[in-house]
């Protein structure tokens, strides 16, 4: 009987450790994991973030791009607020869509039809824009404006 009672209470004895431990290292090694698992999943949530927002101002940059540069603007001027760089030989256009009427005496509209500078005469001369192009740029251009 007395052997059986050891038994029991070794039983007992080595259960109790058996089952601490196991505890112990299921909650430190599987909290490690969850935590190593949830910042994981974090970061990646955060890359997608900035991924998608990098590819909507991609989108947004190359819309305004495609018909400044297919008029050759980008050679000449630059549009710090759409983050367009270009050439410095004439002056940035982030506030031509408000600046235009004040400086040439003509809404932009008209002076891109027919500049009042000279240097934009000849220009516009040898690359007359349609309708549809001077209402995308005036588009572009106010956006810019409302950047700044």
């Amino acid at each position: 009987m007395d052997f059986m009672k050891n038994s029991i209470v070794q039983f007992i004895f080595f259960a109790f450790i058996g089952f601490g431990i196991g505890y112990l290292v299921f909650n430190i090694i599987g909290d490690e994991e969850t935590a190593t698992n949830n910042a994981e999943q974090i970061q990646s949530n955060v890359d997608q973030q900035k991924e998608t927002k990098e590819q909507n101002e991609t989108e947004t940059s190359t819309a305004a791009e495609t018909m400044l540069e297919t008029k050759n603007c980008l050679s000449c001027h630059a549009v710090e607020g759409l983050g367009l760089p270009g050439g410095a030989t004439g002056p940035d256009l982030s506030e031509a869509y408000v600046n235009v009427e004040g400086k040439h005496g003509k809404p932009l509209e008209e002076f891109l039809k027919e500049p009042t500078s000279a240097v934009m005469s000849s220009v516009i001369s040898g690359n007359p824009l349609t309708d549809e192009e001077i209402a995308q740029i005036q588009e572009e251009l106010k956006k810019a404006s409302e950047a700044n």
